[in-house]
């Protein structure tokens, strides 16, 4: 049949089409799209679905797409669905992960020794807006880095989350976990 019928399938991973198949097919390899390529791609859409779009928001839709033009499209349509005006805020919101503003607001209140405002924010994050305490630990991994604080002191801070997260995972109270670690962070500056 293959003078009459082509098939044409794009995988992210050849490996799971199975070799029978593979053994019929050229295989062409794509690498991911550079962040200028996707970002021309989401703002040619935006404009002709009369989407705004701010330049946040594309970083962000660059950022969890990893260059996979199919990944950022679903992304941006699913943003849409939400709101007409596509933001930072919006993108995180769809892709179930918690706003890293939210985050950084977290961890700078509970550096400076605010302990109580950075638990209301957390405790806000788990009960108002229904994130749980694994999706809070990565999102917190992922603000370290960005974190004005010393390499060594980073380090420090990975262990504290490292602990944290382990004594989730081995059955304690998430919420209890979360607000221990914020109160390690609110005595770390002084210690």
């Amino acid at each position: 049949f293959s003078t009459t019928c082509r098939f044409i399938l794009a995988a992210n991973y050849s490996n799971r089409i199975i070799e029978p198949i593979q053994s019929r097919c050229a295989v062409l390899r794509f690498r991911p799209l550079g962040k200028e390529n996707v970002a021309a791609m989401v703002e040619r859409i935006a404009r002709s679905e009369k989407l705004t779009v701010d330049d946040k928001a594309i970083d962000a839709i660059y950022e969890f797409s990893l260059g996979d033009m199919r990944k950022a499209i679903n992304i941006l349509q699913s943003a849409a669905a939400l709101s007409n005006k596509v933001d930072e805020k919006t993108v995180y919101r769809v892709m179930g992960l918690v706003y890293r503003g939210e985050i950084r607001r977290i961890l700078e209140l509970a550096i400076e020794g605010k302990f109580t405002e950075a638990r209301n924010l957390l405790r806000e994050l788990i009960y108002v807006q229904g994130y749980q305490a694994q999706d809070i630990c990565y999102s917190i991994s992922q603000e370290i880095l960005n974190l004005g604080v010393s390499e060594t002191e980073k380090v420090k801070l990975y262990e504290m989350l490292g602990e944290t997260d382990f004594r989730i995972a081995e059955g304690g109270t998430p919420e209890v976990q979360l607000q221990a670690f914020l109160a390690k962070l609110a005595l770390f500056k002084r210690g």
